[in-house]
């Protein structure tokens, strides 16, 4: 097996077209919605998997060809129950620092005492979001960042159109607490496919938690489905997005006076 190239070559410049574009197509999207704008400060929701370290790259990388500046911070919520190795705590600290990003390991309960002995993915994922949103809050930051790309959107739309007979997915941009923090999804246009071969080919810290129903949940077993559809027509996932009205999730456009100007 070859050995993968170092992240820190994409940093320094050395960026081959295929990434360029996967950069320029994160830029689209917070472009396209208006997700981030100068002087915003965003918490990223780092899992430690491909997903949000791609993330992470790209908001990175894309900041430094920007006039106007932003500040980010990253999250990973390390649950007690099943902790990553120590090593990865290391390569991920390096990671970010790297990209010049604030990063932060923060130990909590995967199954707390609220939950009653009952575990699910939803639970797992309101437990996970509450404490972004605590952490948010404290640190007066009113956008959190998450990994979620085009398949993700795919397989929760089909979730929810043949389990719960509503035609309703994740959105861009979506909004809580009336407006006091919003969630963005950055990678929302970005098909999992380029995250991956991003992940194979570069040495990105990547470290996996471990979940009990990873193989097993309804979204794992839809996977294949999508795959299925996109042998018949290979643009199924962008047809489904397309499906969706998110003109709502455009974020109204702050006062350029406003912006923090980046230095050249």
């Amino acid at each position: 097996m070859e050995s993968k190239l170092p992240y820190q070559s994409i940093i320094d410049g050395d960026i081959p077209p295929w990434v360029m574009r996967f950069i320029k197509g994160v830029g689209k999207a917070v472009n396209d919605y208006r997700m981030i704008q100068g002087g915003d400060k965003v918490l990223l929701a780092a899992s430690g998997g491909k997903d949000s370290l791609a993330l992470a790259l790209a908001l990175s990388i894309r900041r430094r060809w920007l006039p106007v500046d932003y500040e980010l911070k990253a999250l990973m919520i390390d649950w007690k129950e099943h902790p990553i190795p120590k090593e990865s705590h290391r390569l991920l600290h390096d990671y970010f620092d790297a990209l010049g990003i604030g990063f932060e390991i923060q130990e909590e309960a995967q199954y707390p005492e609220s939950f009653r002995g009952d575990f699910n993915c939803y639970l797992c994922a309101r437990n996970r979001r509450r404490i972004l949103f605590e952490r948010a809050e404290r640190d007066g930051i009113s956008l959190i960042a998450m990994g979620h790309h085009l398949d993700d959107l795919a397989e929760t739309t089909l979730m929810n159109l043949c389990f719960r007979a509503s035609f309703q997915t994740m959105h861009p941009v979506q909004e809580f607490f009336s407006g006091r923090i919003h969630v963005i999804r950055p990678l929302i246009e970005t098909r999992e496919s380029v995250v991956r071969r991003l992940a194979e080919c570069y040495d990105l810290p990547v470290v996996k938690p471990v979940c009990p129903y990873d193989q097993t949940n309804v979204r794992a077993r839809l996977k294949p489905i999508i795959s299925e559809l996109s042998r018949i027509d290979k643009l199924t996932r962008e047809h489904i997005y397309n499906a969706h009205d998110f003109s709502s999730s455009v974020l109204p456009e702050k006062d350029p006076s406003l912006y923090m100007i980046r230095k050249k």
